[in-house]
């Protein structure tokens, strides 16, 4: 298997399916149009496939070798975020409100081409590739639905890529240990009584409370958390009130916390439930407050990232794999590495330059896309280093 002559029959049709996808966006859980492209992709390879997951529309394709051996899965995932895109390209998003902020339509396309390879060379490896397309990473909740429909039986070991503007164009970062934060979400409404902005004192004003609510909250980190630790706690979203002249009796906030050690995330939920109530009360107001661990912090494999490390020079050349520090990114991969020795990768497609140099879920956000079929690659030489103990490559 030649990765030159692979990286050239590929780079544009990498390309030609990143935009495809690009330009048609769908949120997590609702990515049923998404599927149904990819699964015509695959059909019309040749390639098998099956729907996979309890209640969301997963894809997974399974790949037999030539005969008895293990097997490695293969993720991409494949929703889109609530972002207006503003990149004015020939495929921007054509769905308002929608974009692929976050890279998933490279991951799809790398995918797929992967698949295409492995499944073309199937008969230089033992044991079995999967390869799933998984909805609902952006809230957490497709790896999950993934793993209740089956996708993990059988499977020796998982392998993923996320595109990282981060990451210069030509690396990539590969670590074991710690790599993505564990991530929560909250929302805390706290109850009031509204009235005329004139007569404060027949009111229970929500404005002040919530106010001092947000800056409180800051202390779990600052006061509460050990000093050393990784915590990070912040509010996204603040609602309330509906006229400037009348005293709000509802206000809420939204937002995550991200950490690595178990003791301190249930620190600081037990911290922010605690000062929420004590807030409230002090200003004369009630609390509710949702608590919602999303997903846990993702470790990657030190054998497996051995495999990946190894598997990436051979496709990028001698030194162009990096060791990024851990961040507090999160990543439902994490719940596939929970089970089975697994590594993550993170693929350089930072270039400021032709003006890839904007942070993921950006509304500006764009790829260095001739990195893109490095990634199809890295798959496919991953699968085969785990698989046959070579990379594959002549």
């Amino acid at each position: 298997m030649n990765f030159n002559s692979l990286r050239d029959a590929y780079r544009e049709e990498v390309i030609r399916t990143r935009r495809a996808f690009h330009a048609a966006p769908e949120l997590s859980g609702h990515e049923w149009n998404t599927a149904e492209r990819i699964r015509a992709i695959l059909t019309g390879a040749g390639i098998p496939w099956e729907p996979c997951g309890k209640e969301l529309p997963g894809t997974l394709v399974t790949i037999d070798g030539v005969g008895a051996g293990k097997t490695i899965l293969l993720r991409a995932d494949i929703d889109a975020l609530p972002i207006e895109e503003k990149n004015d390209v020939p495929y921007k998003s054509g769905t308002k409100g929608v974009m692929h902020a976050c890279g998933h339509d490279c991951h799809i396309a790398m995918l797929l081409a992967a698949a295409k390879i492995l499944y073309e060379h199937r008969t230089v490896f033992p044991g079995r590739v999967k390869c799933i397309f998984q909805p609902a990473e952006e809230n957490s909740r497709g790896a999950l639905d993934m793993i209740a429909g089956g996708v993990l039986e059988g499977v020796d070991a998982a392998f993923g890529i996320h595109v990282a503007s981060s990451v210069p164009s030509g690396k990539v970062s590969l670590r074991s240990g710690p790599s993505t934060a564990a991530t929560d979400f909250f929302r805390i409404t706290l109850h009031g009584r509204s009235g005329h902005a004139a007569r404060p004192n027949e009111c229970i004003d929500v404005a002040p409370a919530i106010a001092a609510l947000i800056l409180e909250l800051q202390t779990i980190r600052s006061r509460e958390a050990n000093p050393l630790s990784t915590l990070v706690l912040t509010i996204g979203t603040i609602h309330s009130g509906s006229r400037w002249n009348v005293i709000p009796g509802e206000a809420s906030i939204e937002g995550t916390v991200r950490s690595y050690d178990p003791a301190v995330r249930d620190l600081a939920e037990t911290s922010l439930r605690r000062i929420s109530e004590d807030v409230a009360a002090a200003y004369g107001c009630t609390a509710d407050v949702t608590y919602d661990r999303l997903c846990d912090a993702l470790v990657n494999d030190e054998a497996m990232t051995g495999i990946a490390r190894e598997a990436s020079e051979a496709v990028l050349g001698a030194g162009s794999t990096v060791i990024n520090p851990p961040g507090t990114g999160g990543e439902d991969f994490s719940f596939y590495a929970n089970l089975v020795p697994s590594s993550f990768a993170h693929l350089g497609v930072r270039n400021a330059a032709c003006g890839a140099d904007k942070p993921q879920h950006s509304d500006c956000y764009m790829v260095v896309e001739n990195a893109l079929v490095d990634g199809a690659l890295i798959h496919v030489a991953t699968a085969l280093r785990f698989l046959t103990g070579s990379t594959g490559q002549n």
